[in-house]
């Protein structure tokens, strides 16, 4: 089975393209997981990871129109390949096979920290 590997963070990436759908660019990346996943996000890594995943074939980009209010340039979307789903269903898969293998007991254990 050929395997689609991804870090956490390309994961959370990839995830938000996919719950923006058509309204998926940087800012709005960048806002969407500082939001849901409650943590800061460097321009830099985000724009380090959205070009990682699209050279590895995980998403496509598209330029938008240009804007007056961005000084003449245009917006950069994103939208998740074949591969990205690839990629999120196995991810997913391998995350909910080890949940799943956790014994019960595991997780009745009182803490003592």
């Amino acid at each position: 089975m050929k395997t689609y590997p991804l870090g956490e963070f390309e994961e959370i990436v990839l995830l938000t393209v996919g719950v923006l759908f058509d309204g998926a660019y940087g800012v709005a990346i960048k806002d969407t997981i500082e939001e849901r996943a409650q943590r800061k996000v460097s321009v830099g890594a985000l724009q380090s990871a959205l070009k990682r995943m699209e050279k590895k074939g995980y998403l496509t980009s598209r330029t938008g129109e240009a804007n007056a209010r961005r000084g003449g340039k245009p917006k950069c979307f994103y939208t998740i390949t074949a591969y990205g789903k690839l990629a999120l269903q196995q991810s997913r898969d391998i995350r909910t096979d080890l949940w799943n293998a956790i014994p019960k007991l595991a997780f009745e254990l009182k803490q003592t920290i």
